[in-house]
């Protein structure tokens, strides 16, 4: 039982990983959009909004390892 614990801990920090680094590229891709001077709205807020719903996933999947803990691994809740 504690095996497959430590299976589906290593499994949830790796989907955490994976989120976070799916965060930062659609928080660089939003500035640069941003940044432009023909950026498309509606892409713009699609992205945001997908970057919200990666944040949320992070989130809930923290606190399956840590019901006590909300920060991700670079320090930010």
């Amino acid at each position: 039982m504690r095996e497959q614990r430590a299976v589906k801990a290593e499994v949830l920090r790796d989907r955490i990983l994976q989120l976070e680094t799916e965060h930062g590229d659609l928080d660089r891709l939003i500035d640069r959009m941003a940044d432009t001077a023909d950026y498309d709205d509606l892409e713009l807020q699609k992205l945001k909004k997908r970057k919200l719903k990666v944040k949320d996933n992070i989130i809930l999947l923290q606190l399956q390892l840590d019901p006590d803990s909300t920060k991700t691994s670079d320090g930010h809740a």
